[in-house]
């Protein structure tokens, strides 16, 4: 072997044969069970039909477990943000994780959080994050509104009593999507316990909430922040979750309000600080339509009616529904009013900038006009009559001021430019553009040109030509000088201005150059537009042809924008290009007054020809030719010949006879004249594969024969066959032309047999049934009816729709309210969320509830009745008197003094009205935080009305004065007759058990009666009547206005005290009742009468039962007794010696008897301690024996094995 390694032969794979075929078949996708099923039927056959129950069970349960009760979608098309609340004990990382997503979702840094910060989290969702502190009322309001709930657990110490108590509330008020944070996992050094504390804390979360909960881990901070990938899955998790409307918000329009404006006129401030305040509340609308002069609760301020909606312009509006993967930088938008963030706030007949301090006092060598115009109304001291009185306009930078003299006395009111600002959505900002009176003009001709409303106003034609007539000579000059002003911009730029951004408007394009450029891309684009031709435009295209026109602009805009976004803001860079261009634009200084008079006569001529048209007032919306060839015929004024192959679109600025007389006469009887409109007509062919005889031939084929019903006509279908046939007997000589003919039928005839198909299984999908089950039915019946809700008012303007079906949710409205208290804008905290809940009809109202209480199981306390509590119920929260009852099993409810433990009752109260089914929780006091569990009790309304009778028991005693036999004479239970004649025939009994039933009552003493008992009364019996009395509802109804305490103890309200807590604040004891009170039992001696047996019955008796003639044991009888002795005094001498010296023996016997104890004892313990000394001398001879013992052994041991080793 020379070192060479052979080589093995390659595999070489089969091209045919079963196993090749199986493989293509695999690579194809093609699954090859089928196949298999075929050539071995029994290995697919039923093996057991137990296992396969048992499956076929197992599987039908899993899917019966997935399936929820089908509801209507009634989610908007652009759905509101979408409300996610922090929820935690104090010091867990909230505000550093909502700070953290912030950063992750709009790459914004956020200091402070306060009240709502809404983003764009994605193309189809934006998020609004609140904070929910440890105050009860916060987590009970913000509870009702959250769509997902990001729980933070602080793991190195373990769950905390406010994480228990949201999800107890949450479980009350509709259980929204909630998911764990866990925090402070770096404490943890030993990875063991990291895991096993992991473990703990997430099962008992899943015991919580459900088992498979999502459990996030923040494993620590960098920097004073969470880890940047774990925030980024957590905003994953987030952006995609769907949520299941629960019924209380999807039933009532509720808005989480961002933004809070007090509207009370300062005068009548400064005279009466304490007045109602009027105030506006701006927010996204949630939950169902809010109908206008509605009913609004707000928790913890009351009831009030709202004066005013109106819905505003979205702050924070979703990007276009471009097909894009990401945001870019300009679409990440962060709103948050109440936290300072969002430079733009929108009202109702205003938009507010919020500009900082250094870029109002930023100084800059070259001032351009928009900075010198907003900085000169920031500087305003004057009012503006004073200021139009001595006005003097300049235009340019440069330029000279422009006084009123230059301008006729009468056209005083159009001097000067004016301004008007617009939302950009493009860059997010506000611009402030400069208008000139005669363009406003023209944009409201324009605005009524784009209404498409069919009619137009002549009153305002006739004024605008009066004031046309009137002032002819003003706005000459006045559009003289305008066009001066643009023509001067339009060569200063050509001549090497800086570049400045477009500004694009909804329902406004204009081809002119800006007056002020925003930017440097404002010139640069306009001046694009005028190379490109556009500049002899007019202005007043259509709204479809504004967005054929700008598709890609708009294109090249966004890059732009995407480009040179941060260069606008950025001082250095615009300073840099001023310098470069100071001497290009000081020779092109006065290049604008050049051709004024020509300029604003062509601008006049322009504004004359965007007069409304006939065609746009019929058909609507006219869309404009962007191609300036102006080759196209126009008939009469009306018509216009069309020209499908050159272009769609059709010039929208045509002559109207209405105005002017037509240029040129049409003779229609001309062929070609004809054949130039017969197009425009049902019968001409619009577009390419739109001619009518072919859309009619078609559905010829498609539906061949058919026979008139009431004619009986048979119509026959002519086929393609028979076709190609008439037309080969035609002209023979088109032959080849009739075969491409019977190729183009037989393409037409596979077309329509597919098309045909295609119905089939359309209809037989919609009409078998095969596996639909009534789930699915259900489903599809929703999903039609949510499409239903969306296109009735699809097409229909927002201003329309809010008539017909309110304002709808998404929209971001502004609700007035009048009458507030002052405290409430006094001592607003934007950390605590203001909601406005809207109710329903009856909603309102006050009255009786019955509802099913139990105590939580966690609270340690039972609930009295007549205690106040505060309940949760609906949007309020308020404090009431509920009583307890029971309901018997005869119907009867039962007053209960105290809540039974682990067990439902009912409980009524007095409170707002709300729907049945609604769950409410029960808090004793909302002042604080407590170290116990702090809800009280759980339960749902059942009954709106006071059906319900509580009653309590009621014991009457009385006692009997006269006996006969069964009959007694009772006294003491009632005061009169008329008291006994209510309850005549009713039942009593006595202490002992006897029953017995009142019978009529008596004349003397007032208030006695007859009764009849089962036995004999003794008159040491006590006679009671067991009764029923009806209990009243208190009526309490106390609103929690937590919102309106002073900044700091907006978590110390107090409402009503219990008695008990009253007791315990007045320092009162109770003075026990002396029946409470235990006493020494004293029973006197009873004597009872001795057994007396008839002689007649003792005659009956055996012997053993006959009394006997005995004597008690007690008593010896006379004769028995011993006869008394009388000592003489000797003797009693002699007997009191003897008892002296019995005494004195006695006591020496006993005292020897002790001594002799004493030296008993003292021997034995002698002879304890001798045997303790014998035992311990015999254990050490035993210890002596047994080792020599052992020796011994050991040397015999030794010597037998030296024999051993001899041998």
């Amino acid at each position: 072997m020379d070192g060479k390694v052979k080589e093995q032969k390659r595999h070489q794979q089969k091209h045919s044969g079963p196993k090749a075929e199986r493989k293509k078949l695999k690579k194809q996708g093609a699954s090859t069970e089928e196949d298999e099923r075929k050539r071995n039927p029994k290995a697919f056959a039923v093996q057991s039909a137990v296992r396969m129950a048992k499956t076929f069970h197992r599987a039908q349960d899993i899917k019966a477990k997935k399936h929820h009760i089908p509801l209507v979608d009634r989610t908007p098309l652009e759905p509101p943000p979408v409300v996610v609340v922090v929820v935690g004990p104090p010091k867990v990382g909230k505000s550093t994780l909502i700070r953290c997503l912030i950063k992750n979702f709009t790459r914004q840094k956020l200091g402070d959080i306060c009240g709502p910060v809404t983003i764009v989290s994605g193309k189809k969702r934006r998020l609004t994050f609140i904070e929910c502190t440890n105050d009860i009322n916060t987590m009970i309001d913000l509870a009702k509104v959250a769509d997902l709930v990001l729980m933070l657990i602080d793991a190195s110490f373990g769950f905390e009593m406010e994480t228990f108590e949201f999800l107890n509330i949450c479980q009350v008020h509709g259980f929204p999507r909630i998911m764990g944070v866990l925090t402070h996992l770096d404490s943890f050094k030993n990875n063991k316990t990291l895991r096993k504390t992991k473990k703990n804390l997430k099962h008992r979360f899943w015991t919580e909430v459900y088992q498979g909960a999502k459990l996030f881990y923040l494993s620590g901070m960098v920097y004073g922040e969470y880890q940047t990938q774990e925030v980024k899955n957590l905003g994953r998790f987030i952006s995609v979750m769907k949520f299941r409307p629960l019924v209380w918000q999807t039933s009532h329009p509720y808005v989480l309000a961002d933004r809070m404006e007090d509207l009370t006129d300062p005068e009548r401030l400064r005279t009466d600080p304490k007045c109602d305040r009027t105030v506006s509340l701006y927010g996204y609308l949630r939950g169902t339509y809010l109908k206008n002069k509605g009913q609004v609760h707000i928790p913890g301020v009351g009831d009030f009616q709202v004066a005013d909606v109106n819905f505003l312009p979205d702050p924070c509006p979703l990007p276009d529904g471009q097909k894009k993967r990401a945001l870019n930088e300009k679409e990440r938008l962060l709103y948050a009013p109440m936290a300072g963030v969002g430079g733009v706030v929108y009202d109702k007949d205003a938009v507010y900038i919020d500009l900082p301090a250094n870029h109002v006092n930023q100084q800059q060598d070259d001032v351009r006009p928009t900075t010198e115009l907003v900085q000169s109304l920031i500087d305003t001291h004057a009012t503006l009559d004073a200021k139009i009185a001595a006005s003097k306009v300049s235009l340019f930078s440069g330029s000279g001021s422009l006084d009123p003299t230059d301008i006729d006395q009468q056209s005083g009111e159009n001097e000067g430019p004016q301004e008007e600002r617009v939302w950009d959505p493009h860059t997010q900002r506000e611009r402030r553009k400069v208008v000139f009176r005669e363009e406003e003009e023209e944009e409201e001709e324009e605005e009524e040109e784009g209404d498409g409303s069919g009619s137009s106003d002549d009153g305002e034609e006739s004024d605008h030509e009066e004031q046309e007539e009137d002032g002819n000579a003003d706005k000459d000059m006045l559009s003289m000088f305008i066009k001066e002003a643009r023509a001067k911009s339009e060569k200063d730029i050509r001549g090497g201005a800086p570049p400045v951004k477009k500004q694009k408007l909804e329902g406004e394009e204009s081809a002119e150059l800006p007056v002020f450029a925003d930017s440097e891309d404002d010139l640069e684009e306009s001046e694009e537009e005028t190379q490109a031709g556009r500049a002899g435009d007019s202005g007043h295209c259509s709204e479809e042809d504004d967005e054929e026109e700008s598709d890609d602009e708009r294109e090249e805009e966004e890059d732009d924008d995407d480009e040179e976004e941060d260069d606008d803001d950025d001082d250095d860079d615009g300073a840099a290009a001023a310098s470069e261009s100071e001497e290009e634009e000081e020779q092109g200084a006065l290049r604008w007054k050049e051709g004024l008079q020509q300029k604003a006569s062509e601008a006049f001529l322009r504004q004359q020809e965007a007069a409304p048209n006939l065609r746009k007032l019929v058909y609507g919306s006219v869309v404009a030719d962007t191609d300036e060839d102006d080759e196209e015929e126009e008939l009469g004024g009306l018509f216009r010949v069309s020209r499908p192959q050159k272009s769609k679109k059709f010039q929208a600025n045509a002559l109207d006879c209405s105005l002017f007389n037509p240029d040129t006469s049409h003779n229609w009887d001309l062929e070609e004249m004809v054949n130039s409109i017969r197009d425009c007509f049902v019968t001409g062919k619009w577009e390419e594969g739109q001619d009518a005889a072919t859309l009619l031939k078609e559905d010829e084929d498609l539906y061949g024969d058919f026979e008139d019903l009431e004619s009986g006509e048979v119509h026959k279908g002519q086929t393609g066959q028979d076709q190609a046939e008439n037309s080969e007997n035609e002209d023979d000589d088109e032959a080849e032309e009739s075969l491409v003919k019977v190729d183009d039928e037989e393409v037409q005839k596979n077309k329509r047999i597919e098309k045909k198909r295609r119905l089939k299984e359309r209809f037989d999908a919609e009409y078998d049934d095969g596996d639909a089950t009534y789930f699915d039915d259900l489903k599809e019946e929703m999903q039609k009816q949510a499409e239903l809700n969306r296109a009735e008012f699809e097409d229909v303007d927002d201003e329309t729709r809010v008539q017909y079906e309110g304002f709808r949710p998404g929209m971001y409205i502004r609700l007035e309210i009048s009458s507030l208290p002052c405290e409430f804008v006094t001592s607003f905290d934007p950390h605590y969320p203001i909601i406005l809940g809207g109710l329903g009809s009856s909603e309102g109202n006050v009255g009786y509830l019955q509802m099913r209480l139990k105590k939580h199981r966690w609270h340690n306390r039972i609930l009295k009745t007549r205690d106040p509590l505060i309940l949760s119920l609906g949007w309020r929260r308020f404090q009431t008197i509920p009583l307890y009852h029971i309901e018997d099993h005869n119907g009867r409810h039962r007053l209960l003094k105290y809540t039974p433990q682990h067990m439902h009752c009912g409980a009524s109260i007095w409170g707002p009205i709300t729907p049945q089914g609604t769950g409410f929780l029960a808090v004793q006091s909302v002042a604080g935080t407590t170290a116990n569990f702090r809800i009280a009790a759980t339960g749902v309304v059942l009954d709106l009305d006071k059906s319900v009778t509580i009653v309590k028991k009621l014991k009457l005693i009385g006692y009997p004065y006269k006996i006969f036999k069964n009959t007694s004479f009772i006294k003491g239970m009632f005061n009169t007759v008329l008291e006994v004649a209510k309850f005549e025939g009713a039942s009593i009994r006595t202490v002992s058990g006897v029953r017995g039933q009142i019978k009529k009552a008596l004349s003397t003493p007032a208030g006695a009666y007859r009764a009849t008992f089962e036995d004999r009364l003794l008159m040491s019996d006590i006679v009671f009547l067991r009764s029923w009395y009806p209990v009243s509802v208190p009526q309490l109804y106390n609103p929690v206005t937590s919102l309106l305490l002073p900044v700091g103890q907006k978590d110390s309200w107090a409402g009503m005290r219990t008695l008990g807590q009253l007791k315990h604040d007045l320092g009162i004891r109770n003075k026990p009742t002396t029946d409470s009170l235990y006493k020494p039992v004293v029973r006197a001696q009873r004597r009872f009468n001795p057994l007396h047996i008839p002689k007649e019955l003792q005659k009956a008796l055996p012997f053993k039962s006959k009394p006997k003639q005995q004597q008690p044991k007690g008593k010896m009888p006379r004769d028995l007794q011993r006869v008394s002795v009388i000592r003489e005094p000797h003797e009693r001498k002699v007997a009191a010696l003897l008892q002296a010296l019995s005494t004195v023996h006695n006591y020496r016997k006993k005292k020897a008897h002790m001594a002799q104890h004493a030296k008993h004892k003292e021997f034995l313990q002698q002879k304890e301690k001798q045997e303790e000394a014998k035992l311990k001398r015999q254990k050490e001879a035993r210890k002596k024996l047994y080792r020599v013992m052992g020796q011994t052994d050991q040397k015999k041991q030794r010597s037998s094995l030296k024999g051993a080793q001899d041998d």
